[in-house]
C-alpha cells in the first residue's frame, strides 16, 4: 500500500467503525493521504465468552500503525482536547454516529459524510437496506459536509448504483462499499484543490427514510404482495435476516428467510399456508407462492431449503404467520 504523503495535502482525521468503513480508509492511504488519527467505537463484549472484540475499522488501524481514539462521549473535554491535538485539517465520516458541532466545525476544511444513498432519499441509519426493502431499481452515493441535522449537509459529489432484481443488501453493500471508497479519495482531493463546489439538498416530492433496523421492521408482513415480501427479504439478507413465525403442530419458532423466488398463481389458500413439494417449500401470498431457498431455524446455521426439509416434518396445518 503506498502511504507517502501527497505534497501539500491536508491531514486527516478518519471517522468510521464497520467494514464498510475500512474500504475508504485504506483507499485514503493508498491515495497517499496522511491520516493523522482513526476515530472508531469503543470495544465491545461479543461471543459466549463475552471477549472484547474491536472493531473492523480498529482492526485493520492497528495493521497500519496508525493513532487510534475510542471515545465513549464524543462531547467530553478529554476526547476533544486529544482530537485537536492531532491537528487535523479535514475530517472524513464513514458509517460512524451523529457527531456534536464541537467535532464537526473542528478542521478549518470541514468535516464530509459518505452516505449510502442519492441524498436527500434515504436520510438515516440503513439507507441500502431500505432501498432494496421498497423496491427501488437504483441507489447510490453522496458525499456532503456535515453540519446540525441528520444527513442534510451540501452535498459534494454524487454518484449513482443501480439495483438488480437479484441483488440483495450484501451484494449492494459490497459494490458500495468499493464505489464510495472511490467517491471518499475524489472528494478529499477536491476539497485539498480547493475545487470543491457544495450545493444544498433539494428537497422536491415526499421523501423516503431509511430508519434503524430493529425487530418490529424486520418482521415479515404476509399480507403484503409477492413483490413486497421478496424485497423485504433481499432487503434484509444476509443481515439482520427478516423474520416470521412457523406454526407447526402445536409448536411455534421463530424462521429467518435469507432468499426466495416468487410464482404468481391464483389460489384459494389461507395467507402464510406451508405447501411442501418434493424438496421445495412455498409460502401462500395473496397473489401467488414464495419459494423459500434459504432460511435459518432457531439455534442452527443458515442452510439451503433442501436440507433443511430432510429433518423437518411439517403438519397439515403448517404455515408463517
Amino acid at each position: 500500500m503506498n502511504t507517502a504523503p501527497k505534497h501539500n495535502a491536508p491531514k486527516i482525521v478518519f471517522m468510521g467503525t464497520p467494514e464498510f468503513a475500512v474500504e475508504s480508509l485504506k483507499a485514503l492511504l493508498g491515495a497517499g493521504f496522511q491520516v493523522v488519527g482513526v476515530i472508531t467505537a469503543p470495544d465491545r463484549p461479543a461471543g459466549r465468552g463475552r471477549k472484547l472484540q474491536y472493531s473492523a475499522v480498529k482492526e485493520f488501524a492497528l495493521e497500519q500503525g496508525l493513532e487510534i481514539l475510542q471515545p465513549t462521549n464524543l462531547k467530553d473535554p478529554g476526547f476533544l482536547e486529544s482530537l485537536q491535538a492531532l491537528g487535523a485539517d479535514l475530517q472524513v465520516v464513514v458509517a460512524f454516529r451523529m457527531l456534536p458541532r464541537a467535532v464537526w466545525a473542528m478542521p478549518a476544511l470541514g468535516t464530509f459524510n459518505l452516505h449510502a444513498s442519492l441524498l436527500p432519499q434515504y436520510r438515516g441509519a440503513a439507507p441500502i437496506n431500505w432501498a432494496i426493502i421498497n423496491g427501488e431499481t437504483r441507489t447510490g452515493l453522496t458525499t456532503f459536509f456535515l453540519d446540525d441535522k441528520i444527513d442534510t449537509g451540501s452535498i459534494i459529489l454524487q454518484e449513482e448504483e443501480p439495483i438488480g432484481p437479484t441483488d440483495d443488501a450484501g451484494s449492494l453493500h459490497d459494490r458500495l462499499k468499493s464505489r464510495g471508497a472511490a467517491l471518499v479519495v475524489r472528494t478529499c482531493e477536491m476539497i485539498a484543490q480547493d475545487r470543491a463546489e457544495p450545493l444544498p439538498q433539494r428537497e422536491s416530492g415526499p421523501l423516503k427514510a431509511a430508519p434503524k433496523l430493529d425487530r418490529d421492521n424486520s418482521r415479515i408482513d404476509l399480507g403484503g404482495s409477492l413483490q413486497q415480501v421478496h424485497d423485504h427479504i433481499r432487503g434484509l439478507s444476509p443481515y439482520p435476516g427478516a423474520w416470521c413465525i412457523l406454526a407447526n403442530g402445536g409448536r411455534e419458532d421463530t424462521l429467518k428467510l435469507f432468499s426466495t423466488k416468487m410464482e404468481p398463481a391464483l389460489h384459494g389458500l389461507p395467507l402464510g399456508t406451508l405447501v411442501r413439494e418434493k424438496d421445495t417449500l412455498k409460502v401462500a401470498l395473496r397473489d401467488g407462492f414464495l419459494h423459500i431457498l434459504h432460511l435459518q431455524l432457531p439455534g442452527k446455521r443458515r442452510m439451503e431449503i433442501k436440507e433443511v426439509l430432510n429433518g423437518m416434518h411439517l403438519e397439515g396445518d403448517a404455515h408463517l404467520r
